[in-house]
């Protein structure tokens, strides 16, 4: 069957985002009605076309960016505990205030998070958190694409064998993917190791494996968990491979703490790893092994984590921490490149994902695409510099401000740097009334 096309996009600069960072001059990309790519290329070698919806832009038309692990309904909670370690923050800060959250608190936050992350090329994100549809409501508001992991913990009133059922009727109702352009896609968030009993590791490896759906869990975060997980099973990965998580879909968010033998571990196992280097670094939990998990070929994708533990949602920020550790650490600067970071933010987080639709700009992927403008301080030398030059400009230099339109599946979502949907003071203003009810009797 021939795809109608819905529109055709002309850029001076087109970066598919292919595994060898390609540059393409004078670029462009058809959208098929049904929002996928039907070409990708030389202007050139475009096939005819014969609609009137061309549009010329004047900068860097890429893929979207994928936040691998995020909590962005908690922009309510955003400073909160800022300056305390991981797990006095966690118990003495932030779950005291989620045990008040509403559904309409987690709504307003995820709103105010998805507009945030399109502002900033974030058009995909892996999101674990608690009052699951009401999150994705607020992701199909927005117009973002989600990977929804409802987060369950082994608590008193919120017991996992309930969250995991629902889970599992969840995706036998609606399916894994679904939403217009199949924005939202059915994982489960088991919290962490240290928060939930073997016995809810190995249902939920069973229950995932059964529906092919994504296990998102966070692992070996901070050096407290890790020392524990460690005297009881030798490691967090090795817990894992035991409760037969690793046999499927996993993404191991931090990762922090690992060593070889569980490096290799995750590599033999094709699981994937979102690196948060911002959250990291903040509550201090260490430097994951970057280069070590890159060498084994472990697929690694980028995170902020959530907006009170980073306190920011940009993956331009984070690709910048990611080279600058890689290189302190390794004290080599090709360690992680402009280039590497670029493609951890797009095609490296949809392969952590296990997602084959999104994270370039390829015929048959999704059309979630950005559009940088080159109009700044940043691009003074132009765009007629060597292709190293302006990928490096484009990483270290321009960042999220540069954001100028985004598309998901096709639909323009940012227009201008504005949301295209989204009343944003509207947004800030109902974050404000729910950080104003969640923080009340929080010290």
């Amino acid at each position: 069957m021939t795809l109608q096309l819905a529109r055709r996009f002309h850029a001076p600069v087109v970066l598919p985002m292919d595994a060898t960072c390609s540059v393409l001059r004078d670029g462009t990309v058809d959208v098929a009605e049904n929002g996928r790519i039907s070409y990708c290329g030389p202007r050139g070698d475009a096939p005819p076309y014969q609609g009137h919806a061309e549009t010329y832009l004047t900068g860097i038309l890429m893929p979207g960016m994928i936040n691998a692990h995020a909590h962005s309904a908690m922009t309510p909670l955003r400073g909160a505990g800022g300056d305390l370690p991981l797990m006095s923050w966690l118990n003495d800060v932030i779950w005291p205030a989620e045990a008040r959250m509403r559904p309409a608190d987690a709504y307003a936050g995820m709103l105010l998070g998805c507009v945030e992350m399109l502002q900033r090329g974030i058009t995909t994100s892996a999101e674990m958190y608690m009052h699951a549809e009401s999150v994705v409501d607020a992701a199909l508001t927005a117009g973002s694409r989600i990977l929804m992991a409802p987060a369950y913990f082994d608590l008193p009133g919120a017991p996992w064998r309930s969250a995991l059922t629902d889970i599992e009727n969840w995706i036998d109702a609606d399916g894994l993917r679904f939403g217009p352009g199949d924005r939202i896609e059915l994982c489960y968030g088991p919290h962490s190791a240290y928060m939930l009993p073997d016995e809810a590791l190995r249902a939920t490896a069973a229950s995932a494996a059964a529906r092919g759906a994504l296990v998102h869990i966070h692992v070996a975060e901070s050096t407290a968990e890790d020392s524990e997980q460690r005297a009881l099973h030798g490691s967090v990965p090795q817990l894992l491979e035991k409760a037969g998580l690793l046999e499927g879909r996993l993404l191991a968010a931090h990762a922090v703490h690992l060593s070889s033998h569980d490096v290799r571990l995750l590599a033999d196992h094709g699981a994937g790893v979102a690196h948060c280097p911002g959250s990291n670094g903040k509550l201090a939990s260490g430097i994951a092994r970057l280069v070590a998990l890159r060498e084994a070929r472990v697929a690694v994708g980028l995170g902020t984590d959530g907006p009170a533990s980073n306190d920011d949602l940009d993956l331009w920020e984070e690709m910048r921490l990611a080279m600058m550790l890689a290189r302190l650490t390794a004290e080599d600067p090709l360690a992680l490149t402009a280039c590497d970071a670029l493609v951890m933010a797009t095609r490296g987080g949809a392969e952590a994902l296990g997602r084959t639709d999104i994270g370039s700009l390829a015929t048959g992927m999704w059309a979630d695409m950005v559009h940088i403008g080159v109009d700044g301080a940043e691009f003074a030398a132009g765009l007629d510099v060597p292709d190293e030059q302006l990928i490096s400009n484009l990483v270290w230099a321009a960042g999220s401000r540069s954001v100028r339109d985004v598309w998901v599946a096709g639909e323009q979502v940012i227009a201008g740097g504005q949301s295209a949907r989204v009343d944003r003071v509207a947004a800030q203003r109902a974050v404000a009334v729910a950080a104003s009810h969640l923080m009340a009797a929080t010290p």
